[in-house]
């Protein structure tokens, strides 16, 4: 996803080298594994040196967290926007969920990759990612908390169960969706939108 900031090491910034040495690590641990790619084959590979490397990501563990991170940085933008929109609290969780479906299909990639991987990142870095998601979560299930107070959804289920019922589905994609299937990003992301509304509606 787009959605990086410019920075130095470890953000991934906005910077040409920074984004092709992303670019080229992302395919790299789709192809191979995170595990099975070195930190000379993305060097060679994106056409730098190890110090050019080193000086936007402190590790090849640094670019496995940025692959997530970037994607969920947008996300968490798109979310937020979504939820302090004036609009409808149904239209806003919708757009939201549908959002998410799309964001993630168009990034299948690294969401594939990190779901993976994940387990090779150290105990901080694995609690800053989880950090993260839950700030995500916590955001959706507020608007879900929200439809609910105001009687628009049903509160026979639990927000947090509501919340993990979509991610569930969610996270699921990279294990299914293809590009040249018979469903476009956004006809997926309307289904499944749906089907949430659907289980939300009093």
């Amino acid at each position: 996803m787009a959605g990086t900031r410019d920075g130095g090491k470890g953000s991934g910034g906005t910077k040409p080298v920074a984004r092709r040495l992303l670019a080229t690590a992302t395919r790299l641990f789709a192809e191979q594994g995170y595990d099975r790619t070195s930190v000379q084959e993305i060097v060679d590979a994106a056409g730098v040196t190890k110090g050019a490397l080193y000086h936007y990501f402190g590790s090849k563990e640094d670019l496995l967290q940025e692959v997530y991170s970037r994607v969920l940085r947008l996300q968490q933008e798109r979310l937020d926007a979504f939820a302090d929109a004036d609009a409808p609290v149904e239209q806003r969780v919708r757009e939201a969920a549908a959002d998410v479906v799309v964001t993630t299909i168009e990034n299948l990639d690294d969401a594939s990759i990190f779901f993976r991987s994940m387990h090779h990142l150290s105990p901080e870095k694995n609690k800053q990612v989880r950090a993260e998601r839950r700030r995500y979560h916590e955001r959706f299930r507020a608007l879900i908390e929200e439809g609910q107070r105001s009687g628009v959804f049903s509160t026979a289920t639990p927000a947090d169960l509501v919340v993990d019922y979509h991610f569930g589905s969610v996270h699921h994609l990279s294990t299914w969706y293809r590009p040249e299937g018979p469903l476009s990003p956004q006809q997926v992301a309307d289904h499944l939108a749906d089907l949430l509304l659907r289980a939300l509606r009093p």
